[in-house]
């Protein structure tokens, strides 16, 4: 049994170490996350190695029981989390909307990111649909940008036939939280207002939007590269454990 233990732990690493790695070399939407994946990985190696060695059967029973606990707890909230996460990947909001607001991400001097051009490209669908919702592109510039998130995209809408009246820049935030803080002088009372971001972040969006105060919000989910989405899905989750003991605070 112990050494059926070992080879999970190993096979469980050897997976985790391999695909960090190539979310590493392929690039992660401008952040580090994939050294999660790879911190994963050693603890699966060095429970595999206590576990080869027998030290495990040698470690007190009750600290044992602790881990196993924490492993439990983590396992559950994951799949709570998660569950509510996919639950919001497929929202289609609602038609006419006064506004949406299109979440910034990373852009390259030439191009907006793989994530941005998903969320883009379903804003220019949903207003070539309804020509009179008014769009919202929010985002500052990062360390790593040429220039604001927001002017980016408001040159993709552009260049994709999205009229310049119709999109208002929100260039100084540099989280969700600020997008849709900074976003909010530019809707009137009782506008109703749709969030554009991509599937597996909506969930999140939803819940910081209605703590802005945008109590008459919807979800417009725009897709993502599959391969990533192991990587997305995990990052939410523990960007969700820090925005829940936020608000907690």
């Amino acid at each position: 049994m112990r050494k059926k233990y070992m080879n999970i732990c190993l096979i469980l690493g050897l997976l985790c170490l391999v695909y960090g790695l190539i979310v590493a070399i392929a690039g992660s939407g401008g952040t580090k996350f994939f050294i999660v994946w790879i911190g994963i990985a050693v603890i699966l190696f060095a429970l595999a190695g206590l576990l080869h060695m027998g030290i495990w059967d040698r470690i007190p029973q009750i600290v044992r029981w602790i881990f196993g606990i924490l492993c439990g707890i983590f396992f559950l909230s994951f799949l709570v989390i998660e569950g509510m996460v996919i639950r919001q990947m497929h929202a289609q909001g609602e038609k006419n909307l006064d506004y949406v607001i299109v979440l910034g991400a990373q852009v390259h001097a030439d191009k907006p990111s793989v994530v941005l051009k998903y969320r883009l490209d379903e804003a220019i669908l949903y207003l070539n649909e309804n020509p009179e919702t008014v769009c919202i592109v929010a985002g500052g510039q990062g360390k790593n940008e040429p220039y604001s998130e927001a002017y980016g995209m408001a040159q993709y809408l552009m260049q994709n036939g999205i009229d310049k009246e119709r999109i208002l820049l929100e260039d100084q935030s540099k989280t969700t939280e600020e997008n849709l803080r900074y976003s909010r002088k530019f809707l009137p009372e009782d506008a109703e207002v749709g969030i554009i971001t991509n599937d597996f972040h909506m969930f999140r969006a939803l819940q910081i939007a209605q703590k802005q105060g945008l109590s008459d919000v919807c979800g417009i989910a725009a897709d993502s590269t599959k391969f990533y989405l192991p990587n997305n899905m995990l990052r939410e989750y523990c960007a969700e454990i820090k925005f829940l003991i936020r608000s907690v605070k």
